[in-house]
């Protein structure tokens, strides 16, 4: 009884100090909130597009060396796509992050629209993805050295996740291989952590070439480049009654012309087409490629296209899914104050509701094993490398729509950042608990190689095109 009783005592001594531990890792977090407050903030204020993230990623690289960390810069062929890595062996565990903005989308932080004067916003808040997943991996690192803990613990900078498939381009590189689980978030409107969907998504740039003349003198001697890209978009908006109903496809006209007297012999269009399964995209795109084709032959001119980018749907994991639903909920959202509400009920008049629902920022949504796709992520393609997972935090003041100036200004405030670290919280729980828990590390593959298949091949939706380094410009 005497040895019961000292060993029951034992074990709950240990559990005590390694909670401790844990509880000495989230506090040390709360004291570096400003911190990392001040990284997304100027990342915020850069706003730098795909691919064009230098002073970004020079930020988050500086930050992860300064605490430790050995950086690889330039991998996978693109200038700011990097990766920073402390410890050695396995487990090896990725937190991704990301720091692209979206262009078109210049937003002051205050509750009513007004362009801060730039080319670009965070519209998505990659700027609090980025660095709350730096704040983790920092965390996991001082974690793992207080404890001498084996494994490696991996951060990864994606560039371009808006269109530029950064992703991809890593993971076709073989820069996952090693990886035994992934780890991303993302900014929302609410807290949650349920199985994530995705999109798969194929985007190209189609190019009509013509024969520039007088519009009005000699108009029999041109050839319309424009004419080619609205033949084009009239077969493609007629190919969406005999497409599946879930497809999307978009487009916008990237250049038409300079002068309406002037027969344009340039013209452009860009063009997404998306679905919840790849199979789906590719036929649909192939279709849109006979589209341009056809167009090409019916107004004398013709075309060429770039493909920009290609992502795979996500391939969820619900063993490590419900593991970071139960870190979420042991983390929390957070509390508005009376300042904050203030801005928060501005821009949800702005959005047509009354007031800002402030219990959505602070609590936690139930946990869900299926989840309808909206947009579509590079996260896709790292999924079927890798057993992945992710939550989304409240960055956002409820009830706004990603890719609005509404989610730029909310991305400049104390709000943004109280959510970020929510996320940087809860992604270190889960980090620690994968170190702890090899078990759980090979459930979790298990499960991938039974929802990938066993004989899966991995092809890039994107080919083996070079990365697109200058979609942006």
């Amino acid at each position: 009884m005497k040895t019961t009783a000292l060993l029951t005592a034992f074990f709950c001594f240990t559990s005590l100090v390694a909670q401790k531990k844990i509880d000495d890792v989230i506090k040390k977090l709360d004291n570096q909130a400003e911190t990392y407050s001040a990284i997304a903030q100027e990342i915020w204020e850069l706003a730098e597009m795909g691919y064009q993230e230098e002073k970004s990623a020079a930020l988050l690289q500086q930050t992860l060396a300064d605490a430790g960390f050995t950086i690889n810069k330039g991998v996978a062929g693109i200038p700011t796509a990097f990766t920073a890595e402390y410890g050695n062996g396995a487990p090896i565990i990725a937190i991704m992050g990301e720091y692209d903005a979206l262009p078109g989308l210049s937003q002051e932080a205050v509750a009513e629209k007004k362009s801060a004067g730039k080319a670009a916003g965070h519209a998505c808040g990659h700027h609090l993805f980025g660095t709350a997943s730096t704040a983790a991996a920092i965390a996991v690192k001082d974690w793992m050295a207080a404890n001498k803990t084996k494994g490696t613990v991996r951060f990864y900078g994606t560039p371009a996740e808006e269109g530029g498939s950064g992703k991809v381009y890593m993971v076709r590189e073989g820069l996952f291989n090693d990886v035994d689980i992934a780890l991303h978030w993302h900014p929302s409107s609410q807290n949650a952590a349920s199985a994530g969907a995705a999109l798969a998504n194929k985007s190209a740039k189609f190019r009509f070439y013509g024969v520039s003349a007088h519009a009005a003198g000699s108009p029999e001697k041109g050839r319309s480049a424009l004419d080619g890209v609205e033949a084009m978009n009239a077969m493609v908006n007629m190919m969406r009654e005999h497409v599946p109903e879930k497809a999307r496809i978009h487009y916008v006209i990237t250049s038409g012309g300079k002068a309406p007297n002037v027969v344009p012999d340039f013209a452009e269009v860009y063009y997404y087409a998306r679905h919840n399964t790849r199979e789906v995209v590719i036929d649909i795109f192939d279709r849109m490629v006979k589209a341009a084709e056809g167009a090409a032959l019916g107004t004398g001119t013709t075309m060429d296209y770039e493909m920009i980018g290609g992502t795979h749907e996500l391939l969820p994991n619900l063993t490590l899914q419900k593991l970071m639903h139960d870190n979420l909920s042991r983390i929390g959202g957070i509390t508005y104050t009376a300042e904050e509400k203030a801005f928060a009920d501005k821009i949800a008049l702005s959005l047509g509701y009354p007031a800002a629902d402030l219990n959505t920022a602070k609590n936690i949504q139930p946990y869900r094993t299926e989840a309808k796709a909206y947009g579509s992520t590079d996260v896709g393609d790292v999924s079927f490398a890798v057993p992945t997972v992710g939550m989304g935090a409240a960055t956002w003041v409820p009830g706004t729509p990603a890719h609005s100036w509404q989610a730029v200004a909310a991305g400049g405030t104390t709000i943004a950042k109280k959510g970020m670290m929510v996320a940087a919280k809860t992604l270190t729980l889960t980090a620690i608990e994968l170190f702890q828990n090899k078990e759980l590390v090979e459930k979790a593959k298990t499960e991938f190689i039974e929802r990938r298949g066993a004989d899966f091949q991995y092809i890039p939706l994107l080919g083996e095109r070079a990365p697109a380094l200058d979609y942006r410009n």
